[in-house]
C-alpha cells in the first residue's frame, strides 16, 4: 500500500500541487467487484483545499488515472454502518450517497480517522460522523499558525506517522539559518562528517553551558523555597480566620432564608391578592347591569321616543353583559351562575314585553288603517248609487294608502328588534308572522278597492260594472296579546263589460275581440286606458318597495341586489316558521334572510298578482288593442325594478305579469291572422280596400304610436313580420275568389294602399314588404290596363298581326304590300273603320267601366286612366311605324293623331 501511495503521490497529485494524506481500497457495494482507490488530499498552496479524489487504473491497467474529484465541504455525512463490530462498508453523502466497500476495516478506519481530522483542522463546516468509534474521533492540539514551520507542510497530527513519514520542506527562515551557519564552516559541503563533529561539538559546550546556569541559581532557588514556606504559615492563619468567620456567617445564613421564605410567602399572597382583585373587577365591570338599566327593562315605557331610547340602552347593556368572554373557571362561581340567571329572567322578562307591546302596535295600526279605508270608500258602499257618478262626485284618486307613519312609528323600534332577534329568536318570528298576517289582511283590502277604483275608471259607466256591494267592517273582536282583528268583510266583485253600440261584422272588424264594439272605441278611450294603467303601476311599485325598505330595515334583514335565484315556496311562511331550516332561537344565515324578505314580501302581497291580471284580462275585453299599451308600460316597469334589484319581490311579480300580457298580445295578433283568413266578401259589390288591410294601417299607426322608444320593440317588429305576411296573402286569397271585382284591381288598390301606409310610417323592419307591395301594385296595374284596354282597334290590330307574321316568315318590309292580302287598298279599308269619332266612343265606355271597377277610397282612377292613355299611344305609335316601315311613300296614316287621343282622354275625364 505503501508504495501504491508513493505512486500515486509522484505520478497524480504532486503535478498538481497536492499532498496526499490517506489513501483506501475500495469498491461500490453491491455491484461487481471493481477496485479503486479514495484518496484524501490537501493543496501545497494557499488557500488550502481538502479534496477527496477517486482514482482507478486505466483500462488497460498500465496506469493510474484520476476519475473524480469532491471538495470536503460538499461532505455532509460520513457513515462507518456500525462502530463496535467491524464492517468494511462505509458511506459518504455528498450530493448523493456513495456506497463504498473497503479492501479492510483497518483501512476503512484510517480513512475516517483522516477525514475527521481533516475536518477539524481545516473546515468550519462540520461533518456528521455517524456509526463511528469514539477512538477515532480524537481531539486535536490546537496549533497556532506560528507554531507550524511552512503553512500547510505540517502533519495533520503529530502522531499519524503516515504524514509525518512526508518529507516537509525548508522554510525561508530556516534555510537562512543553515546558509549562515554553513558558511562559518569551510568544510560544511567538503567534508559532512567533519561539519557534524563540530555541530556535536557545539551543542556538547552549550549543554555544559546551561548545566552551570542551573547549578549557579541553587541559592536563589532555596530563598525561594522559604519564602513559599512563609506564605504557607500566612494562608492557614487566613484559613482559620475565615473557618471563625464561616461558623458566625452560618446562623445569619439560617435567619435570611427564613427572612426569605418569608418575604416569598407574602409576595405570593399579594400576587395572589393582586389576581384575585383582577378578576373580581373584571367579573363587576363586566357582569353587572346598573339599576337604571334594569328599571328600564322591568318598567321602561315603550310608548315614549325617551323610554324606547332607555330600554334600547338598557338591552344593548344587558346583551354584553350576557355575551361577555368568562376566563376559566368563572362558570363555576355561583355569584356567576346567580348572575347569569338574573340576566336571562330579565331577559325573557323583558323580551316578553316587548314582544307584548309591539303586538299591541302592530293592532293599533291595522286598526286605525281600517278606519282610514273604511271611511275612505264609504260613499261607494251605499246600495244602488251610481258608483262612476260618486266617484266623479268625490273626486276620488287613484291612488293606494300611504304607509309611511306607520313606518315611521314602527322604525323607532328597530334596535329593540334587532337585539329581540340576536336574544329570542323565537318571539322575534312570532312578531314577524304576526306583522304579515295583518299586513296581508289590511294591503288585501286596500289593493282590491284600488283596483274595483281602477276598473271603475276604465270603464266608465255603472251599467258595465257591478255594485261594490255591501261593505260591513266589523272591528271588534281584538283577543288579548295574540292582538287578531275578527271581522267580516264582503270582497269586491268583478266587473263585466256590456257590449254597447253598433258592432262590425266579424269579416270586417280586427278589433272586436271582447264584448264592445270598435266603432266606440276612440283615441280618447285608449289614452285614458294607458294613463289609468300607468298610474296603477306607479302606485304599485313605491308602495311594494317602500315595504320592503321597511322589512328589511324593521326586521334587520339584509338586502343583497343579485341576479334571482329559486325561490322557496311561499307556504313556508303559513307553517308557523320562516324557515325549515333553522330552530327557534336561531337566527338564519345571510342567503336565508334574503329569502325571507321575498317570501315576506310574497305573503303580505299575495293579491297584486292576480288583480293585475284581472285588470289586464279586463283591459283586453274591452279593447284587444290595449295589450300593446300594457306590454310597454309593463315592460319598462319590469326594466326599472330589475335595475333596483333584480331579486326582489316586485321585480319578480311584475316579470310573472309580463309573460300573461305578452301572452295576450301574441294572441291579439294571432286572432287579427285568423280573422283574415276567416273574412267573406260580398258577391253583389265590388271589393275595394280590404278590411283587414285598413285595419292593418289602424295598429300599425297606434302601434308606432305606443312603442317610440321602447323596450320590447323587438316583439313588435315580429308582429309586424307576421302580420304583413298574413296580409299579403289573404289579400291574394280574396282577389282570386273575387267575382264582382277583377283581380287585378283588388290587388291594385290593396298593395297600394299598404305600400302608401308603410311609406308613411317608415317602418324599418318592413322595407322589404315596402319594396314587394309597391312592386305587386305595379305589376297589377300594368296587368289590368292591358287587359281592361284590349284591343280597342280590334281590326286594325288583326291586319298588323299578320304583316308582322309575313316579316316573322322572312319577307322584307317593304315587299309586304305587294302580297294580296296585305296591300295598299287593304291598309285604307281597314283605317277608314276606325274614324275619330268612335275612337272617342270607345275610350268613353272604357272609362266607365274602369270607374265601375275601381272604389273611391283609394282615388286610383285617374291614375288607371293615365296608364290608359298611355298604353293607346303606344299601340298607336306602333302602328304608325309600322305603316311607315312597310308602305313607305305610301301616304296612308291613320285618321286620328295623337293630339286627338289625348284630347278624347282629358275631354272623357273631365265629362265624368
Amino acid at each position: 500500500m505503501t508504495a501504491i501511495k508513493h505512486a500515486l503521490q509522484r505520478d497524480i497529485f504532486t503535478p498538481n500541487d497536492e499532498r496526499l494524506l490517506s489513501i483506501v481500497n475500495v469498491c461500490k457495494a453491491g455491484k461487481k467487484k471493481k477496485n479503486c482507490f479514495l484518496c484524501a488530499t490537501v493543496t501545497t498552496e494557499r488557500p488550502v483545499q481538502v479534496k477527496m479524489v477517486k482514482v482507478k487504473k486505466s483500462d488497460k491497467g498500465d496506469f493510474y488515472k484520476r476519475q473524480i474529484a469532491w471538495a470536503l465541504r460538499d461532505l455532509a455525512v460520513v457513515d462507518a454502518k456500525d462502530a463496535i463490530k467491524e464492517n468494511p462498508e462505509f458511506d459518504l453523502h455528498f450530493e448523493k450517497i456513495y456506497k463504498w466497500v473497503a479492501s479492510s476495516t483497518a483501512e476503512k478506519n484510517a480513512f475516517i480517522s483522516c477525514i475527521w481530522k481533516l475536518n477539524q483542522r481545516y473546515l468550519r463546516k462540520k461533518i456528521d460522523f455517524v456509526n463511528v468509534s469514539s477512538q477515532l474521533l480524537e481531539e486535536l492540539p490546537k496549533v497556532t499558525e506560528e507554531s507550524v514551520p511552512s503553512g500547510e507542510n505540517q502533519s495533520v497530527t503529530g502522531g499519524d506517522e503516515e504524514v509525518v513519514d512526508v518529507y516537509q520542506e525548508l522554510n525561508a527562515r530556516e534555510e537562512q539559518d543553515i546558509e549562515i551557519m554553513m558558511e562559518g564552516c569551510e568544510c560544511a559541503i567538503s567534508n559532512a562528517e567533519a561539519f557534524a563533529e563540530r555541530l556535536s561539538r557545539e551543542l556538547q559546550v552549550l549543554d555544559g553551558a546551561n548545566i552551570q546556569s542551573i547549578m549557579a541559581s541553587e541559592k536563589q532557588v532555596n530563598i525561594l523555597m522559604k519564602l513559599l514556606d512563609e506564605a504557607l504559615k500566612e494562608v492557614d492563619q487566613i484559613e482559620l480566620k475565615l473557618s471563625s468567620y464561616e461558623e458566625m456567617l452560618q446562623s445569619v445564613k439560617e435567619q435570611m432564608d427564613q427572612i426569605s421564605e418569608s418575604n416569598h410567602l407574602i409576595h405570593l399572597s399579594n400576587t395572589n391578592n393582586v389576581k384575585l382583585l383582577s378578576e373580581i373587577e373584571f367579573l363587576v365591570n363586566h357582569m353587572d347591569l346598573a339599576k337604571g338599566h334594569i328599571k328600564a327593562l322591568q318598567e321602561g315605557d315603550l310608548s315614549s321616543s325617551r323610554g324606547i331610547e332607555a330600554c334600547t340602552n338598557a338591552a344593548d347593556a344587558l346583551l354584553q353583559c350576557m355575551n361577555v368572554a368568562l376566563r376559566p373557571g368563572h362558570d363555576m362561581l355561583q355569584a356567576v351562575k346567580q348572575q347569569q340567571q338574573r340576566f336571562s329572567d330579565l331577559r325573557e322578562q323583558f323580551a316578553r314585553r316587548l314582544a307584548s307591546h309591539l303586538n299591541n302596535v302592530f293592532v293599533q295600526q291595522f286598526t286605525q288603517a281600517l278606519l282610514q279605508l273604511y271611511n275612505r270608500s264609504y260613499f261607494l258602499s251605499v246600495p244602488g248609487h251610481d258608483q262612476s257618478s260618486t266617484l266623479a262626485q268625490h273626486s276620488v284618486e287613484l291612488a293606494l294608502p300611504n304607509h309611511h307613519p306607520f313606518h315611521r312609528d314602527l322604525l323607532r323600534y328597530a334596535k329593540l328588534m334587532e337585539w329581540l332577534k340576536n336574544t329570542d329568536y323565537g318571539k322575534y318570528e312570532g312578531l314577524t308572522k304576526n306583522y304579515m298576517d295583518y299586513l296581508s289582511r289590511l294591503y288585501e283590502r286596500e289593493i282590491k278597492d284600488f283596483f274595483e277604483v281602477a276598473k271603475i275608471k276604465m270603464t266608465g259607466t255603472t251599467k258595465e260594472s257591478k255594485k261594490f256591494g255591501q261593505r260591513r267592517l266589523s272591528l271588534v273582536g281584538l283577543h288579548g296579546s295574540s292582538g287578531k282583528l275578527t271581522g267580516s268583510t264582503s270582497s269586491l266583485n268583478k266587473l263585466s263589460v256590456q257590449s254597447s253600440g253598433n258592432r262590425r261584422s266579424q269579416s270586417s272588424s280586427l278589433l272586436d275581440m271582447g264584448n264592445m264594439s270598435a266603432s266606440d272605441l276612440d283615441v280618447a278611450d285608449r289614452t285614458k286606458f294607458d294613463k289609468i294603467f300607468e298610474q296603477v303601476l306607479s302606485e304599485l311599485e313605491p308602495l311594494c318597495l317602500a315595504e320592503q325598505d321597511f322589512i328589511s330595515k324593521f326586521f334587520k334583514l339584509q338586502q343583497h341586489h343579485s341576479m334571482p335565484g329559486t325561490m322557496t315556496e311561499a307556504e313556508d311562511l303559513d307553517g308557523g316558521t320562516l324557515s325549515r331550516q333553522h330552530n327557534a332561537g336561531v337566527p338564519p344565515p345571510v342567503s336565508s334572510e334574503k329569502d325571507m324578505i321575498r317570501q315576506m314580501m310574497i305573503k303580505i302581497f299575495r293579491c297584486i298578482e292576480p288583480e293585475l291580471n284581472n285588470l289586464i284580462a279586463l283591459g283586453d275585453k274591452i279593447d284587444s288593442f290595449n295589450s300593446l299599451y300594457m306590454l310597454v308600460k309593463m315592460s319598462h316597469h319590469v326594466w326599472t325594478a330589475q335595475n333596483v334589484d333584480p331579486a326582489s319581490f316586485l321585480s319578480t311579480t311584475l316579470g310573472n305579469v309580463l309573460v300573461t300580457v305578452k301572452r295576450n298580445f301574441d294572441k291579439c295578433i294571432s286572432n287579427q291572422i285568423r280573422q283574415m283568413e276567416e273574412v267573406k266578401i260580398s258577391k253583389k259589390s265590388k271589393v275595394g280596400i280590404l278590411p283587414f288591410v285598413a285595419e292593418f294601417e289602424e295598429f300599425a299607426g297606434l302601434a308606432e304610436s305606443i312603442f317610440k322608444n321602447a323596450e320590447r320593440r323587438g316583439d313588435l317588429d315580429k308582429a309586424y313580420t307576421k302580420l304583413i305576411r298574413g296580409v299579403f296573402v289573404n289579400v291574394e286569397k280574396v282577389a282570386n275568389e273575387s267575382q264582382k271585382t277583377p283581380r287585378d284591381v283588388v290587388m291594385m288598390e290593396n298593395f297600394h294602399h299598404i305600400f302608401a301606409t308603410l311609406s308613411r310610417l317608415k317602418i324599418s323592419c318592413l322595407e322589404a314588404e315596402k319594396k314587394e307591395a309597391k312592386q305587386k301594385y305595379t305589376d297589377h296595374l300594368q296587368s289590368y290596363v292591358i287587359y281592361s284596354l284590349g284591343q280597342p282597334l280590334e281590326k286594325l290590330n288583326h291586319f298588323f298581326e299578320g304583316v308582322e307574321a309575313r316579316v316573322a316568315q322572312g319577307i322584307r318590309e317593304e315587299e309586304v304590300s305587294y302580297q294580296l292580302a296585305f296591300n295598299k287598298q287593304e291598309l285604307r279599308k281597314v283605317i277608314k273603320e276606325y274614324p275619330g269619332k268612335e275612337v272617342k266612343k270607345g275610350l268613353d265606355n272604357l272609362y266607365k267601366k274602369v270607374d265601375k271597377h275601381l272604389c273611391e277610397e283609394e282615388n286610383l282612377l285617374q291614375v288607371v286612366w293615365h296608364s290608359m292613355q298611355d298604353e293607346f299611344i303606344r299601340q298607336y305609335k306602333h302602328f304608325e311605324g309600322l305603316i311607315a316601315r312597310c308602305y313607305p311613300g305610301s301616304g296612308v296614316t291613320m285618321e286620328f293623331t295623337i293630339q286627338d287621343i289625348l284630347d278624347y282622354c282629358s275631354s272623357i275625364a273631365q265629362s265624368h
